[in-house]
């Protein structure tokens, strides 16, 4: 535990400073709920059950009994909450003699940047980690796989054949791929493509891809079919936080993909303490002096692995 105190801001201590910097940086639009549908829990955690459905209806003759068929329980995919937090003590002292409040409240604001960035990095990460097999769901594969297993057998992909360079080509590709869903049983279902997620490093690509109303890189006069059709009515998402280069992602319209689980808003708690005594919570047990201000912030997050 580190007490920042006078002898470490002397400068803020008499006026004459011209500028603090460092500490104030504009920041991107919120990124994290383009990828995750919000959702909120009042529990310690949260599970997602899959089901299998039933087959196609088969010719019964005439006076011939009726075959059944059976759904049965499919895989669990379990949200454990996760309490993140991080706080910072600074002396009676320095905060009453601070001249620019620098040490208060600009590091309370500095907290808080550090938040958005928190909740924006985990939140990427279900992405920077969907191709690691040490990352998985509850259908024990990697989150974008060839291999996710069916309950009533055989395996579904959410990947290319072949890994593929975004383009016109692999995105039609994809579109073609997704049309070709099914579900558990093998029945068709309607998935279409909403939003495709990007690296900054493919911002330009993604754009002229679909935005442009004639075929990217040819000479030829063809109709950019992506970009006619509307393909991706959901448009382009530059993330900050991607850190593959060349990957890129499609989130479609399909129910109960990606959450964000929020138990409570951010707690941001400043404390003032003027006697010895102790605070306690479930990831804090700090003996504090006297005349010290203890400012915490605390996250409660769970996202879909």
């Amino acid at each position: 535990m580190s007490v920042q105190t006078t002898s470490q801001w002397a400068k803020s201590l008499w006026p004459g400073v011209n500028k603090w910097y460092g500490d104030a940086y504009n920041e991107y639009p919120v990124e994290w709920d383009k990828i995750f549908d919000k959702e909120t829990s009042s529990r310690a955690y949260e599970e997602d059950v899959g089901v299998s459905g039933y087959g196609l209806l088969r010719v019964k003759p005439e006076g011939a009994a009726i075959e059944y068929d059976s759904a049965r329980q499919g895989f669990t995919t379990r949200y454990n909450h996760v309490v993140y937090s991080l706080g910072f003590i600074i002396t009676r002292e320095i905060f009453d003699d601070d001249q620019y409040d620098v040490v208060g409240k600009r590091r309370a604001q500095a907290l808080a940047f550090s938040v958005r960035q928190t909740k924006e990095i985990i939140g990427a990460n279900v992405l920077n980690n969907a191709f690691s097999g040490s990352y998985t769901g509850g259908d024990g594969v990697s989150l974008i796989s060839n291999a996710h297993p069916n309950v009533s057998g055989g395996t579904w992909s959410n990947r290319p054949t072949t890994y593929a360079d975004l383009s016109e080509a692999s995105l039609e590709q994809a579109y073609i791929d997704i049309a070709g869903f099914t579900d558990d049983r093998g029945l068709r279902i309607a998935v279409i493509p909403n939003k495709l997620i990007v690296p900054v490093t493919l911002t330009f690509e993604a754009e002229r891809i679909l935005k442009t109303a004639r075929r990217v890189g040819t000479a030829n006069n063809d109709i950019n079919v992506i970009n006619q059709m509307g393909m991706f009515p959901g448009g382009v998402h530059v993330n900050h936080y991607l850190t593959d280069t060349d990957a890129w992602f499609i989130k479609t319209n399909a129910k109960n993909g990606l959450k964000y689980y929020e138990r409570r808003g951010d707690d941001l708690v400043w404390i003032t303490i003027g006697i010895l005594r102790t605070l306690s919570s479930r990831l804090l047990s700090v003996p504090l002096g006297a005349g010290l201000i203890l400012v915490v912030l605390t996250l409660h997050r769970a996202l879909d692995n």
